[in-house]
């Protein structure tokens, strides 16, 4: 819902439960007048007449209540916009009115420096208390050059003590919760990478004393699948300031040419005062609404082929896998690397998007086709961004690589970077995939992305170079038109486990690769942290062989495993050649369970019961009558039980039958006394399946 006032300068943005105000004033300065719980229009129009307080010579009274800083004049923090043009810098904006579209419910609010056209973007959508928050700019002069311009400045109320949460982490240990008190000054976290990055996700919140269930909390995100930048800001007087964007430091976004415009992705943000468990569950809800394609529709469980083959893959051997995968009840098949050109090894055909007709003689079709007369859907892998050296691509087009003059030239995973600001680029992949998509019946494509920009460079473009936004914008015009052509087939987005996972690139995709650590006790605090902000409808998890090979040599039960896999999308990743009858057995009475409580799981709200630093934790979801508790016990001490979970979410006067035991549960007593499960030892794992009677 939106409120304008008479005079047309004040306006707030509404949701369920909370509201967000602005106020531009009569010398044209935007103020932001609240974040926070539901108020009406006669409460933002009395916090615009409030004065500003008095502050010292060396203080300015905008810094920290201007909506949108720009660079110049009275302001010391940071700007959220920064330009040149010749002979000048920063802005002195005036404002020119607003525009609403009543349909979805978007605010924009016009200011114009000179020949640059400033628009800021609000919008609410239906049911959520997100709110959305752009910038377009659109230069009618000459050049302009963009040094930063970031999507939005996020302002909090006064309040002591601010704490900061974020995620953290590298490859193979991602999305790591971190919390710590904010001290003066700036807290930077970004990518200077080229993609959204391992060592960071692009969300932070903060709180002053929030606990899982209680207490407010602020939190951003940014929908943007390239290199970013949010700064934190505790200014002189304590005020916090949250501004992120496009592009890893100010040195020069791109240039605007006469009549040219430039869009910054979404920063969307977030009040709550549910606690910390209550802002994921409604940014979990806001995705599956809002974000996610057709996130109404279950994801399969999937069988994925690279760690039972590697690179040594044959057809055969494909149908083979197949057969056990289907035998266990999986419903989705993926070929990983190594079916196409000269690919039997990372050195060479990356570019070359045609399968191996040693491998495959005729083609995917046949093994597609054999997938599908299996009962299952059949999956590839690609890496489109990506070329090899050794490849027919680059011998042909050596200048479509990201690239340096003069320099010399990195190599990560023996590849380089392809320029998909290109548009030639674009088009040779575009014929490429639709030509693979449109020669056999795939259902899913994992995309994957295996290295940072190093030489980011592109000899035809002078600087500021466009490449670093443009080869985004070219990835998201990619998808874009191949989901058009293509809309059974589902895709997934992979950078070497979660080095891409931001708003922006679930816009397009059906669900992330979270990490290629796949240890069921490591994964346990990555799924943890990623719980913060997505849903567990995008989260891929796979039960793969023990012991784990890809990081640290820990074994562990077949049902660790799979609980521990079970709290996202499902899927399993080892060599079932190797699995014993009974394991074979086993898994298939996991792969039926998750099946019977996957709609909880992957459409449910959920709450985090007991988090993974100590012995036992647990998660819980719960969707219309049904519940679901998943819990882990890493090791057990001096033989003391697990303590009860005290469940969430729940009516007290109901009763809850176990499906599995037939046992019933009165609701009052789940919540306030909590469920015992039947956890010993180490690495144990149980999964309680609850429904109202």
């Amino acid at each position: 819902m939106l409120d304008i006032s008479e005079d047309g300068r004040t306006w707030v943005l509404s949701g369920p439960a909370g509201s967000y105000a602005v106020h531009v004033t009569e010398r044209h300065e935007l103020l932001h007048l609240h974040w926070g719980p539901r108020i009406g229009l006669a409460d933002a129009e009395a916090l615009a007449v409030r004065p500003l307080p008095d502050y010292w010579p060396f203080e300015s009274p905008l810094d920290g209540r201007e909506e949108y800083p720009v660079e110049g004049g009275p302001r010391f923090v940071r700007p959220a916009l920064s330009v040149r043009t010749a002979g000048r810098r920063g802005t002195e904006w005036v404002h020119e009115g607003y525009d609403t579209d009543t349909e979805d419910g978007e605010l924009r609010l016009r200011f114009r420096d000179g020949d640059l056209a400033i628009t800021l973007h609000y919008r609410m959508r239906p049911s959520t208390d997100v709110v959305e928050r752009w910038v377009t700019l659109h230069n009618r002069g000459p050049a302009v050059e963009l040094l930063r311009a970031d999507s939005a400045t996020w302002t909090l109320p006064d309040r002591d003590a601010w704490r900061l949460s974020q995620l953290h982490g590298r490859w193979g240990a991602e999305s790591r919760l971190t919390r710590s008190g904010l001290t003066h000054g700036e807290k930077v976290i970004g990518s200077r990478r080229g993609h959204t990055s391992h060592q960071h996700l692009p969300w932070v919140a903060l709180d002053t004393h929030a606990t899982e269930e209680h207490g407010e909390v602020y939190s951003c995100a940014l929908g943007w699948s390239g290199s970013w930048r949010i700064a934190v800001a505790r200014l002189p007087d304590a005020r916090v300031q949250i501004t992120g964007g496009a592009g890893h430091d100010d040195s020069g976004l791109l240039t605007l040419g006469t009549g040219e415009s430039y869009t910054t992705p979404v920063f969307a943000g977030l009040w709550s005062d549910g606690g910390f468990g209550g802002a994921s569950r409604a940014w979990h809800a806001y995705q599956r609404a809002h974000v996610v394609p057709d996130a109404e529709r279950d994801r399969p469980v999937l069988f994925n082929s690279w760690e039972a083959t590697e690179f040594d893959i044959s057809e055969e051997q494909q149908r083979a896998l197949a057969e056990r995968a289907a035998a266990m009840g999986v419903e989705l098949f993926v070929v990983d690397d190594g079916w196409f050109g000269a690919r039997t090894s990372d050195r060479a055909g990356l570019g070359d998007w045609a399968p191996n007709p040693d491998r495959f003689p005729g083609g995917l079709k046949p093994l597609a086709d054999h997938v599908h007369g299996l009962g299952m859907q059949f999956g590839i892998w690609v890496e489109p961004e990506m070329v090899n050296p050794d490849s027919d691509l680059y011998r042909a087009h050596p200048d479509w690589v990201q690239y340096q003059p003069g320099r010399k030239r990195t190599e990560f995973r023996n590849q380089l970077v392809l320029n998909l600001a290109r548009e030639d680029v674009r088009e040779y992949l575009w014929e490429r995939l639709d030509g693979l998509l449109s020669s056999a019946p795939v259902d899913y494509v994992k995309w994957d992305f295996n290295r940072c920009f190093t030489d980011a460079g592109w000899p035809e473009d002078p600087y500021p170079q466009r490449l670093w936004v443009d080869h985004v914008h070219g990835l998201y015009a990619l998808l874009d038109r191949l989901r058009a052509a293509h809309p059974g087939v589902a895709f997934e987005s992979c950078s070497g486990g979660g080095g891409r996972i931001d708003l922006g690139v679930l816009s397009r995709t059906d669900q992330v690769w979270t990490s290629d650590n796949t240890d069921p006790l490591d994964r346990l605090a990555i799924q943890h942290g990623f719980s913060q902000i997505h849903p567990a409808r995008v989260m891929a998890a796979w039960v793969t062989d023990s012991p784990n090979a890809m990081l640290n040599q820990r074994a562990s039960s077949l049902r660790f495993r799979f609980v521990s896999a079970m709290a996202g999308v499902l899927g399993v990743g080892g060599d079932l050649t190797r699995w014993t009858r009974e394991e074979l057995a086993e898994a298939r009475e996991w792969v039926a369970l998750y099946k019977e409580i996957r709609p909880v799981v992957q459409r449910g709200d959920l709450y985090r019961l007991r988090p993974p630093e100590g012995g036992a934790s647990a998660v819980q979801y719960v969707l219309g009558d049904e519940t679901v508790v998943l819990a882990w016990l890493q090791a057990q001490r001096y033989g003391e039980p697990v303590p009860a979970l005290r469940l969430r979410g729940l009516d007290p006067t109901a009763s809850y039958e176990c499906l599995e035991t037939g046992e019933v549960h009165r609701g009052a007593v789940l919540l306030h006394h909590g469920l015992r499960v039947g956890l010993r030892g180490d690495l144990d794992a149980a999964v309680v399946h609850l429904k109202r009677k």
